[in-house]
């Protein structure tokens, strides 16, 4: 049973200045827990209330020095009775660890057999590290201690103060939410300097020393420039006294913004080439998290219903600081045609909410985990990009520095930031609330034509401001302005008898209906659109009429096939063919005619490279030597990369292996695993051969990989292992990805029957043994193939009962609204 509301504002109003004092001790993995001494001062105003701990051992609690009985403690919470004023109570326990990034993660590097222990909290995951009150409105300043290897380095919210002998000491934190406590400790590599006045650091494992190393200008110049960045646009100064960043084994968020010291997948610290796009990605995380530390740790949502306060904010924060201060203008394209597609995704599904629901339409934490979805991240972006659209950026960041100042170390509401940007503006930003962030769904902006007049026709209920775009016959642009779309439609006279792309700038929120003319003229011709923002506009229209069955799926592969060949921007060749294998070919692609669809999606790739040779880039590099530094490789990279998830040509595949290179370009370790799986899936690649790679790789990557391409292999035998490692009873979260991600192969439904009915039948076991953060990744799990009806109805029949926690149940429900 997760907290409710109920339980949170009960004990919010009961509880207040609350301190924590820990004491971790990580001298022993070997033993499988770690010691946790914990003293945690409060003043309470009602005679009982309760800390959470889970699954601890040999737990000893001690209120105001008297030693509690041992029923105090039932496995998840701490009763604490007789209370009123100021108390303090010390737990010591015996924590496990875990192997699921969901609490203190362990971690064993096959590459050098070094140990890792990091702590990987957020929502109902503090409670596994340390005895606290695991709810966001109670912040409250940390000191922390810790004992670990004295071979090690210790990272913490805070700065070190002292480190002697493996005993580590730490700064007393600001207030700040349990929830974004983070400890990591290990033989990190590390790269540190300063700036502005305070230490910064990078940090990975010493297998990853080369990778730290190569990259780190790199980090360092991303890393400044963002925070530079925020240092200008906000008023309210950085808050805490260090910014530490780690490339994090094990971790299930794509990273974590615990203040003074972030947390990152590894994978965002791959061996081998970086392409632009890795880099683009990656500075579009860093400056997701860095806002965080002003948006969610600053100031920090009361309950989850606001979780869009926090990840709506970082998330459009993110992609435009990246393309603004980051040096990477190619992230708004990025967003545009890849993120904002699933924010229309999550809409469309009987699960979407408004953007900002009310409190009591999140009645407990599990409810709240379904809602860090695409509807907060995604939609809540474009729809604050809508928000600076409508008020001006000027008024918007005016809002924005009265809110921070208002509620620093604090909490806050909807109602908290409407009241800054009322203050701020005179505009009715409160009805534009209710209108946007109050209710679910998307409008559709549609072109209808009055003769050859087009005329702008809004269907919904939301004002709209954004730009139209007009070009001639050839697609070259003649005309474009930015307009207001409310109830009233908006004719274009000046444009009579031009294409026409509403939204071309991508500033609203809201699906496009195009009359006949335009829809086929920019089909026909979307490679030719000079601007790439409107080519995404466009290419996300295409694969929008193909969500909503509006375009046959293999008319709309035809398209890629006979466009995205001459496209230029790499992140829209990625993002298309990317958006064709995930979506397409498993969700609306018959069973019978993925053979067809493949062999589109080869064709494409095949025809892109052809075309660059054709063009005569070749090769060239940058003036580095870096081949892939021009944008005709990054562009030969996205194909092959595509081309690795479609081709049948062995030979060709087996050659790019053999050289470590596709057309000049080395392999990165990612694409190489890539080759080796397609291999495996074409039958192509034996176990011998796979085990051949995994140890020439040595590392994690060839770990997982290694059980990607096995699982990937076309035999019941190969199938029936893959299913082996996901039901081992205590599998890394890692390798239960990987073993899925290679099971579930488009082009051998007929193989895999058995095990879709096996995933159904054992998912919410395994889900409710292993937790709220393996639910997550078991409903990630959901069969990636053409189902038959027989299989929707036996996943429909499973979710009409009971059974199974309910983040499962949300992922298997968005799959099933997917795949119908």
């Amino acid at each position: 049973m997760s907290l409710t509301l109920a339980e949170a504002r009960a004990r919010a109003a009961a509880v207040s200045d609350v301190s924590y004092d820990l004491d971790l001790d990580l001298t022993d993995p070997a033993q499988g827990t770690y010691g946790c001494r914990a003293v945690v001062s409060f003043t309470c105003r009602e005679p009982e209330t309760f800390l959470e701990l889970a699954r601890a051992e040999d737990v000893v609690v001690e209120l105001d020095g008297v030693r509690l009985d041992d029923a105090c403690y039932d496995g998840r919470r701490i009763a604490l009775t007789g209370l009123g004023g100021d108390h303090r109570v010390v737990v010591e326990a015996r924590v496990p660890y875990v192997n699921d990034g969901d609490g203190m993660h362990l971690f064993t590097d096959p590459a050098d057999g070094a140990v890792y222990a990091s702590a990987y909290v957020g929502m109902d995951v503090a409670q596994k590290v340390l005895p606290c009150f695991d709810q966001n409105d109670l912040k409250a300043p940390v000191t922390l201690r810790v004992t670990a290897d004295p071979t090690w380095t210790v990272l913490a919210n805070g700065r070190t103060t002292a480190s002697e002998g493996g005993r580590w000491e730490f700064a007393t934190t600001p207030p700040v939410p349990v929830v974004m406590f983070v400890v990591c400790a290990g033989p990190w590599h590390s790269v540190t300097w300063e700036h502005a006045g305070l230490p910064f650091g990078w940090h990975a494992r010493a297998s990853l020393a080369a990778e730290l190393d190569r990259d780190a200008d790199e980090l360092r110049r991303t890393t400044e420039a963002c925070f530079d960045h925020y240092a200008e646009v906000f008023e309210e100064p950085y808050a805490f006294d260090s910014y530490d960043q780690v490339f994090a084994p094990g971790q299930n968020w794509g990273a974590l913004e615990t203040p003074g010291c972030v947390t990152y997948r590894d994978e965002y610290l791959p061996r081998g080439r970086l392409t632009d796009r890795m880099r683009a990605s990656r500075a579009t995380t860093i400056a997701h998290e860095m806002a965080h530390m002003w948006f969610g740790d600053l100031v920090t949502m009361t309950w989850w219903e606001d979780t869009w306060l926090q990840e709506s904010f970082a998330d459009m924060l993110g992609y435009t600081v990246a393309a603004r201060a980051a040096g990477y203008p190619e992230a708004l394209v990025t967003f545009e045609s890849t993120r904002k597609a699933t924010g229309y995704e999550a809409d469309a599904r009987r699960s979407t909410h408004p953007v900002a629901p009310d409190a009591e339409d999140v009645p407990d934490v599990d409810a709240a985990a379904g809602n860090f979805d695409m509807i907060s991240y995604a939609k809540g972006n474009a729809v604050l990009r809508q928000l600076v659209t409508w008020l001006g950026e000027d008024t918007f960041l005016a809002g924005v520095n009265g809110y921070l100042a208002r509620h620093r170390f604090g909490n806050a509401t909807l109602a908290d930031f409407l009241d800054a940007l009322d203050a701020a503006s005179d505009r009715d930003v409160r009805g534009w609330a209710t209108a946007w962030l109050r209710s679910s769904g998307f409008d559709t902006v549609r072109v209808e034509r009055d003769g050859d007049v087009p005329v702008l026709v809004r269907e919904g209920t939301r004002p709209h401001r954004f730009t139209v775009t007009a070009y001639d016959d050839g697609l070259a642009p003649v005309g474009s302005r930015l307009v207001d779309l409310g109830a009233d439609p908006v004719r274009l006279d000046d444009l009579a008898g031009r294409v026409v792309l509403p939204n071309s700038g991508g500033e609203t929120f809201a699906a496009l209906a195009l009359d006949e003319a335009s829809r086929a003229a920019l089909a026909a011709g979307v490679s030719r659109l000079d601007d790439p923002l409107a080519r995404a506009v466009v290419w996300g229209q295409l694969y929008d009429a193909v969500r909503t069955r509006a375009l046959d799926p293999l008319d709309y592969l035809a398209v890629v096939a006979d466009q995205l060949p001459a496209e230029t921007a790499p992140t829209l060749v990625t993002s298309v063919l990317s958006r064709a294998h995930v979506k397409v070919l498993p969700h609306r692609v018959a069973a019978g005619d993925v053979p067809r669809a493949v062999a589109l999606l080869d064709r494409t790739c095949l025809d892109g490279l052809a075309r660059l040779d054709t063009a005569g880039a070749g090769a060239q590099g940058d003036a580095e030597g870096d081949p892939g530094g021009d944008a005709e490789g990054e562009l030969r990279v996205a194909f092959c990369e595509a081309l690795a998830a479609s081709s049948r040509d062995a030979g060709l595949m087996r050659g790019w292996l053999d050289a470590d290179a596709v057309f000049g370009l080395p392999l990165h370790a990612a694409l190489r695993w890539r080759v080796v799986t397609r291999l495996a899936a074409i039958g192509e690649a034996d176990a011998a051969f796979v085990e051949a790679e995994r140890r020439r790789d040595g590392g994690v990557d060839g770990e997982l990989g290694a059980v990607r391409a096995l699982a990937a292999r076309p035999s019941r035998e190969a199938k029936e292992a893959a299913w082996a490692v996901m039901v081992e009873p205590d599998v890394a979260n890692r390798r239960f990805e990987a073993a899925a991600s290679g099971l579930w192969q488009p082009e051998q439904v007929d193989l895999l029957g058995p095990i879709v009915d096996r995933y159904l039948a054992r998912g919410p076991e395994i889900a409710v043994r292993r937790g709220q953060a393996f639910s997550q990744v078991v409903g990630r799990a959901f069969p990636a193939i053409p189902l038959t009806p027989a299989q929707v109805a036996d996943v429909a029949g499973v979710l009409a009962g009971d059974e199974g926690p309910a983040v499962l149940r949300r992922h298997w429900e968005d799959a099933l609204d997917d795949v119908r």
